[in-house]
């Protein structure tokens, strides 16, 4: 796993802290977002990108209750905001990238999310977290099968859930809680993860959920 040795985290108290990480992609034309620029076109998916990642990580990126990193792609794009560590996703699957990401970062638990949530907000973030002081692994469960968000306890060993997952499908959820038998596996808030135009026109007001969103 390659750090961007430059851009470390402003917090310092890292030894079993909590871990949030922002899956990001650097928005360009074109690239990231197929579905949703084939229902609303190449600029606006453009557009809801940029907003979406900036809101996101304003909005969570300074709570003083975790670490925030961004996780991006391509691992060579920049420059990303100042004050976050960055971690380059690498290749393969999305569980592999996310496996990888996991297994780098210093002790203490870790939640994943993406940056394409406009109704995510600091409080399920901070249940998300509460949930795993007694459970191996929580689930944000998305609106179409997938999950929003997942987090892992990783103590006493870091428990891999990602093996064999039909990846943005509706099984998603299903495959990755099925190779946690025997782990303690707990969910918190359904939320709609943007994917296409019909996610998109259900969130109406996406530019502005951020800005007052407590959930």
């Amino acid at each position: 796993m390659n750090w961007k040795s430059s851009i470390i985290p402003s917090q310092t108290k890292m030894i079993l802290a909590r871990h949030l990480v922002i899956f990001a992609r650097w928005p360009r034309l074109g690239s990231g977002k197929r579905r949703l620029a084939a229902g609303v076109g190449a600029v606006e998916a453009l557009r809801f990108q940029r907003v979406t990642l900036s809101l996101t990580v304003l909005r969570l990126g300074r709570d003083a209750r975790w670490i925030t990193w961004l996780a991006v792609t391509p691992d060579d794009s920049r420059p990303w905001p100042r004050g976050f560590g960055v971690l380059q996703q690498g290749g393969g699957t999305l569980g592999e990238r996310m496996a990888r990401v996991a297994k780098v970062l210093p002790p203490g638990p870790v939640l994943i999310i993406g940056s394409d949530i406009p109704g995510i907000g600091v409080n399920v973030v901070a249940r998300a977290f509460r949930g795993l002081g007694n459970h191996d692994v929580v689930f944000g469960p998305a609106t179409d099968g997938g999950f929003w968000a997942i987090g892992l306890r990783r103590c006493p060993r870091f428990v891999d859930p990602f093996r064999k997952v039909r990846w943005s499908t509706e099984y998603a959820l299903s495959d990755s809680m099925r190779n946690l038998s025997g782990h303690a596996v707990t969910t918190v808030d359904i939320l709609e993860d943007i994917d296409d135009r019909p996610s998109l026109d259900r969130q109406a007001r996406w530019e502005c959920l951020h800005a007052d969103r407590r959930r």
